[in-house]
């Protein structure tokens, strides 16, 4: 079920002030409005087979098994289901036990079962059959399921049970991701749909850096749970809705009698026009007046302020559409407007659950924990945030289904998410939040950008920046930096206008993303044009130079790397071979990392590690003209995937040529 389409808008005394994020339009197709809507006078009715309780939770797991279709998960995953076999037959009086599996991180082993030690102090003095922990892991390691996968195991102190991997099943599982797709190696998670509320910036103002960390990081998440199978919404939840649309419009129509035939030139710079109708309506009480009535009438649906806030709408879309062209971000808008609908539905419901008390000519919903209430109508009767986000997140449990909401938003905001999801709690439309029940809900907080005095990152004359204006500065300067190597290596020939272009792009843009999202996002970070851009130390130039240096040692070799696939083995006879491959496998778990605890920076610090690992391998296994040739061909050829696998994550184009 969805809102009907209505011409009309609810009353004045129903209005609300946009009190956070968000908006944008795509002729490119970078962005769809799904909220060109009007608002209802009357509540939209909600489904009374749909409401909170109908929301049940569960556990997934037995989905993701079903949904896995050839994947066969990550290394732990398939370490995992030994373990889990190897309890059963060791301990079968103690049913529903997980298995601790972790990369072993001393020199024993590649990866390590941990299980025991909290087994021992289950079954001391139940059997006589283990004297201490060390029997335990010995038990464990003695009736592991026969398996391609292990090499030997060995148990060390209290039962730790280590693993060595063969190198012959590494070997082949990189040969079968080469010929397979790189698909094959997406983690299985445990949940089919996700909704990610990212962006999210407001109509009639500038897209700033706290925009771009939202876009950035959402962008990034919705990619890997999208590659992890995982059906994503991905939601922007703009701010096209509030008080503010009365001092626009009438501002527009004071300026502009004719604006209709004016059209966009009427505005001209958007946050120059909001700047200016700000300051008339803090300085001319009169025009005050009037911007207050212009409320009530375009909630009233007078068709020419319902067109006027249109056309405001659809220049801040087309503004906001250049940032996302130049990042390749795509969001579906499902604004304010959209949801408002479903306020008063979703009130009644929780008023008649006993949640929405009176306080102080307001009502509000007590949150255990904190000391001030969650305020879903305001004293004047009108609508705010939390009202707003709790018709949200009905929707997106009701109507759309979503298993996990995902809210990316600044750190600041924490409280607040706190306190709707408290909220919703208390509603029965979320399982308590211990344990791992499905549906579930997730804040993805992130700290300031910072300029080079430490301060929150603004321009000379203190003006918030503009992204598009960043951008094209980073693209500018990777292109400078482009035409000066080149330049010095005598190679500016060989490029044509195009391609310098299009690799200054890669470059400039890639770098502004991975200088973000190298950072563990709930801390701040120092915005610097010349770190980012620097080809030496773990950023982004560094890492798509890495990418290019590898084609080229394929491409050198003359051979047919697709043939190569087919006909060649890898075998990993050298240490730093079996490091290279060791690694490499090691991808999934680090998707399924990432996307599990919903950081980033565990997919950039991965990438990293990885090109350094091929550069161990390249300086000490020589490649073109050896006699492993086709093997080592073969492992540059799957660092190559997996490293355009991690850049098309992170947002991040590649580059092939240098």
């Amino acid at each position: 079920m969805t809102a009907p389409f209505h011409s009309s808008f609810p009353s004045a005394s129903r209005s609300f002030h946009s009190l956070r994020r968000r908006c944008p339009h795509a002729p490119s197709g970078y962005y769809r409005a799904a909220s060109k809507r009007f608002l209802a006078t009357k509540k939209t009715e909600l489904p009374s087979a749909m409401s909170g309780e109908a929301t049940k939770s569960a556990r997934l797991e037995g989905q993701a098994a079903e949904d896995g279709g050839d994947r066969a998960g990550s290394v732990k995953q398939q370490l995992s289901k030994l373990f889990k076999a190897s309890l059963s037959a060791t301990v079968p009086d103690e049913p529903n036990i997980e298995p601790l599996v972790e990369v072993c991180t001393a020199k024993f082993g590649d990866y390590q079962c941990n299980n025991a030690m909290g087994l021992w102090s289950r079954i001391k003095g139940k059997s006589k059959e283990f004297r201490n922990p060390n029997s335990v892991g010995q038990a464990l390691a003695r009736n592991l399921p026969p398996s391609d996968i292990i090499e030997s195991t060995s148990v060390a102190g209290p039962g730790f049970v280590n693993i060595v991997l063969s190198d012959k099943w590494v070997a082949q599982s990189i040969q079968k991701m080469l010929l397979s797709g790189i698909g094959t190696w997406a983690p299985i998670l445990s949940v089919p749909k996700a909704v990610v509320d990212f962006s999210s910036p407001n109509i009639a103002k500038e897209m700033h850096v706290g925009h771009l960390r939202s876009t950035i990081i959402g962008d990034t998440l919705s990619r890997m749970l999208e590659f992890s199978n995982v059906e994503v919404l991905r939601r922007n939840h703009v701010g096209d809705w509030g008080t503010q649309f009365g001092m626009l419009i009438e501002h527009l129509f004071d300026k502009f009698p004719n604006w209709e035939e004016a059209g966009e030139q009427a505005i001209g710079d958007l946050q120059e026009f909001y700047k200016a109708s700000k300051r008339r309506f803090d300085e001319d009480s009169t025009f005050m007046e009037r911007a207050q009535r212009a409320v009530v009438r375009l909630q009233g649906g007078e068709v020419r302020y319902r067109d006027a806030w249109q056309k405001i709408c659809e220049i801040s879309r087309k503004e906001f559409d250049l940032v996302y062209q130049r990042l390749g971000v795509h969001l579906e808008e499902k604004g304010e407007s959209f949801y408002n609908p479903y306020i008063p539905g979703v009130l009644e419901e929780l008023s008649h659950k006993g949640l929405i008390e009176e306080s102080d000519g307001a009502r509000v919903i007590f949150v255990e924990g904190h000391q001030i209430p969650l305020i879903v109508v305001k004293r004047d009767g009108g609508y705010n945030y939390a009202s707003t986000d709790l018709a949200a997140l009905w929707y997106r449990l009701n109507i759309e289904k979503a298993n996990w909401m995902i809210y990316v938003t600044d750190v600041g905001q924490s409280q607040h998410f706190d306190m709707l999801f408290s909220a919703a709690r208390r509603a029965g439309w979320l399982p308590d939040s211990n344990g791992n029940l499905y549906p579930k809900v997730s804040h993805v907080g992130f700290g300031l950008v910072l300029g080079s005095d430490g301060k929150r990152f603004r321009t000379r004359s203190s003006e918030v920046v503009r992204l598009v204006e960043l951008l094209d500065e980073a693209k500018s300067r990777s292109k400078t930096e482009l035409k000066k190597r080149l330049e010095e290596n005598g190679k500016i020939a060989d490029w044509t206008d195009e391609e310098l272009e299009k690799t200054a792009e890669a470059i400039g843009y890639g770098a502004v993303k991975y200088a973000d999202l190298k950072n563990n996002r709930l801390t701040n970070y120092t915005f610097n044009f010349d770190q980012m851009l620097n080809d030496k130390g773990n950023t982004a130039v560094y890492l798509l130079y890495a990418h290019a240096r590898i084609c080229s040692i394929i491409r050198k070799s003359g051979k047919d790397v697709e043939e190569l696939k087919k006909m060649g083995n890898i075998v990993l006879g050298e240490p730093d071979e079996r490091i290279l491959g060791l690694h490499l496998i090691k991808f999934a778990e680090v998707v399924e990392e990432a996307c599990t605890n919903l950081l980033p920076n565990v997919l950039c610090e991965y990438l990293y590690n990885l090109s350094e690992k091929f550069t161990g391998f390249y300086s000490r296994c020589p490649v073109v003209g050896s006699a492993e040739e086709t093997s080592r061909l073969l492992l540059c050829e799957a660092t190559a995937v997996v490293m355009r696998k991690c850049f098309y994550l992170l947002g991040i184009t590649p580059v092939y040529k240098i």
